[in-house]
């Protein structure tokens, strides 16, 4: 069974690696680009798009503020750069921005930098998997018409992915985010070229016009949707600070690979934006938030049979021409890179939450790696929860990403201004004028990033909030008070279980043990389990059967009797046919009667070895069991009688694994053996 239930793991994550492999699934730079970084590359299809749609609610005439939008994203996006180049070298553990602020801030620091990023981390995989099912959508219609199907079923493709381990991961990746910068630099320089030799370009919705909402913005109401603008053009920034997150997966030395990698990022996420803002306004690209209403032709609404292509495709279509080979490319990849940019956060939530779990605030489950190396439980979590989110949304990226990049810039501000302390505290036990010179350049570059940062996130709070942004604070808080209870839970625990300094009552003996075997018949699991019972040298020993069937209950006395077993046995009656309720009782009322005594159950149980055979039987022991763990002074002892059945699923598990062993002829892949299904050796 073994064997059957862990082939189709085995198929779709591959054979499990040993501990001590764990070295080779480092990355090098040219592979830890695509894995860390692919969100902030890719965010570059959708982020200019964001910005126009927000202008549109002006009019066209409110595009000639774009270029000055993209500035302000660039400024910031070096800015973040520069400040996480800090992080990545002061701090490079893998904690991230939630180290950071733990250490310099405090815990509750910390942990709403660590609900921001867990919120965040999902919120790219929603986000990044529906404008990819858009993109692809503008070229094959059917992902349009089942948008939230294929949506789900790509979160579903990059969760198995991943599973397989981040190495083999980053290697899948590299190919398409290498071919999307590719394409995009292509199409960048080629528009350049066709502009300087006078070739008019035009997008496919250059000759449409944009109904405005609101015309002749002007004073407040100019300055708030320019701001609203720009903090949806600040989506190209977000997956930044996964590199801070993800220093421990690069190869030595880390803290200069990772900064050399948030550098390359920076530098080609942001010529690949401007790019992108340029061509789009000088081919005519028209978008608009309700296209079906707002978007005319001829003077007319283009109507719901409208689908409005990304800013990318129709840039593409432009230059390149629409159905080219070089178009159809580019949007391949396009929707592909998008996919996969959801790999940044398929990294960064795991090993946050693996951090976390360590600190005590997460599942300890979320610690503990898989077969792949890879921490398995967070990656499946960070897909639920995405799906979720998915369905819910429509996977309508327009909608989603009104909730994002809230969380990112909590963190961005936490983090910078826990780095101001950081240098603030070395600085004052550091002597070295070269050394201090460079921690105040630090400093600097810190502290101008945190009031940055800060500043947007006040921006983004206003002009978001009341646009579906309370639904990412919203999830933040119930992240925080999630992992605060969570927290609350462990520590008390460990309080509860901590050995005292001094002997106490935990270790003094007890005065006596009473000992109980539970018989339902006399067979051979009854007497083995009455054999071990013996060897325990207990104060009192007496075997207890429960009266359900009188006609069997007096087969067993006779039973007993005809043997000459040398131990007393006890029958409880039961009226109403129970058969835990009345042992459970009857072990209480030992208890109550001497409360320094132990009992001790034994409970004969046989081992099956099919999975169906699990099935015909009636789990009394689990139950039992489950019962007396709640019971103080209780201890459940399960001897085992081991069936044929079972003895042959050992025997094939044994074979499986010389198949699956080094160097055998064979090579299968076998799983940990299943678990074995036991119950007492009583009335079936």
């Amino acid at each position: 069974m073994s064997k059957l239930t862990d082939l189709p793991k085995r198929i779709l994550i591959g054979r499990a690696l040993r501990s001590d492999k764990l070295g080779e699934t480092l990355l090098p730079k040219r592979l830890a680009l695509p894995v860390f970084a692919s969100d902030p590359l890719s965010s570059v299809a959708y982020a200019p798009g964001e910005v126009l749609l927000v202008l549109s609610i002006a009019g066209v005439s409110a595009y000639h503020f774009s270029p000055w939008i993209a500035v302000a994203v660039v400024v910031l996006m070096f800015t973040v750069v520069a400040s996480y180049r800090q992080n990545v070298h002061a701090y490079p553990s893998g904690g991230g921005d939630y180290e950071v602020a733990t250490t310099n801030l405090g815990p509750r620091a910390g942990l709403t930098v660590a609900s921001a990023l867990l919120v965040d981390y999902v919120l790219t995989v929603a986000v990044s998997v529906a404008s990819g099912v858009e993109n692809l959508g503008s070229a094959v219609p059917f992902f349009v018409q089942h948008k939230v199907l294929g949506a789900v079923g790509m979160i579903v493709v990059l969760m198995l992915m991943n599973l397989r381990g981040v190495r083999e991961s980053g290697s899948i990746f590299a190919v398409p985010t290498y071919a999307f910068v590719f394409g995009v630099f292509c199409m960048i320089a080629w528009g350049i070229f066709r502009i300087a030799t006078g070739d008019q370009m035009h997008a496919p919705t250059s000759g449409y016009t944009i109904h405005a909402e609101h015309t002749g913005l002007t004073g407040f109401a100019l300055v708030f949707l320019l701001l609203r603008a720009f903090s949806s053009g600040c989506a190209a920034l977000t997956g930044v600070e996964a590199i801070s997150n993800g220093v421990p997966a690069f190869r030595k030395p880390k803290s200069k690979n990772a900064a050399t990698t948030l550098a390359l990022m920076g530098i080609l996420a942001v010529t690949m934006f401007c790019g992108i803002i340029a061509l789009a306004i000088n081919t005519g690209v028209k978008m608009a938030e309700n296209p079906a209403a707002d978007l005319l032709l001829h003077g007319k609404p283009v109507g719901a049979g409208f689908t409005q292509d990304p800013v990318i495709a129709q840039v593409a279509a432009a230059v390149f021409g629409s159905g080219s080979i070089p178009f159809v490319f580019l949007a391949a990849v396009t929707a592909l890179v998008l996919f996969l940019a959801a790999n940044t956060a398929y990294n960064g939530f795991p090993v946050l939450g693996s951090i976390l779990a360590q600190d005590r605030y997460l599942p300890r489950q979320l610690h503990t790696r898989g077969d792949r190396l890879a921490f398995s439980n967070g990656i499946v979590l960070l897909a639920a929860f995405a799906a979720v989110l998915v369905y819910i949304y429509g996977a309508d990226s327009t909608r989603l990403i009104q909730l994002y990049i809230v969380g990112v810039f909590v963190s961005f501000t936490l983090s910078q201004s826990g780095m101001v302390r950081h240098w603030n505290r070395h600085l004052r036990d550091e002597t070295d004028p070269a050394k201090r010179r460079r921690m105040i350049r630090s400093r600097a570059i810190n502290t101008f990033g945190a009031f940055f940062t800060g500043l947007v996130l006040v921006i983004v709070l206003l002009t978001k909030f009341t646009h579906g942004a309370w639904v990412a604070v919203l999830g933040m808080v119930a992240f925080y008070a999630l992992m605060t209870a969570i927290r609350r839970h462990y520590d008390r625990v460990a309080g509860e279980l901590a050995a005292a300094d001094e002997p106490g009552e935990d270790t003094v003996l007890p005065s006596r043990v009473h000992s109980i075997v539970l018989v339902s018949k006399v067979h051979k699991p009854t007497l083995r389990a009455l054999s071990y019972a013996k060897l325990i040298r207990s104060d009192t020993l007496e075997a207890l059967s429960i009266n359900v069937d009188p006609a069997d209950t007096k087969a067993l006395q006779e039973e007993w009797h005809r043997r000459g077993i040398d131990v007393p046995l006890k029958v409880l009656d039961s009226p109403y046919r129970e058969i835990t309720r009345p042992i459970v009782e009857y072990v209480k009322s030992l208890r109550r009667a001497s409360p320094r005594d132990v009992v001790s159950i034994f409970i004969p149980e046989y081992v099956v070895g099919h999975w169906y055979e699990h099935l015909l039987h009636n789990q009394s022991a689990l139950r039992l069991k489950g019962r007396l763990l709640f019971t103080p002074g209780v201890m459940v002892t399960s001897v085992p009688w081991q069936l044929e059945s079972s003895e042959r699923a050992k025997l094939r598990q044994r074979r499986g694994a010389e198949w699956n062993a080094p160097g055998s002829v064979r090579r299968g892949e076998v799983g940990r053996p299943s678990s074995r299904n036991r119950e007492p050796s009583g009335k079936q």
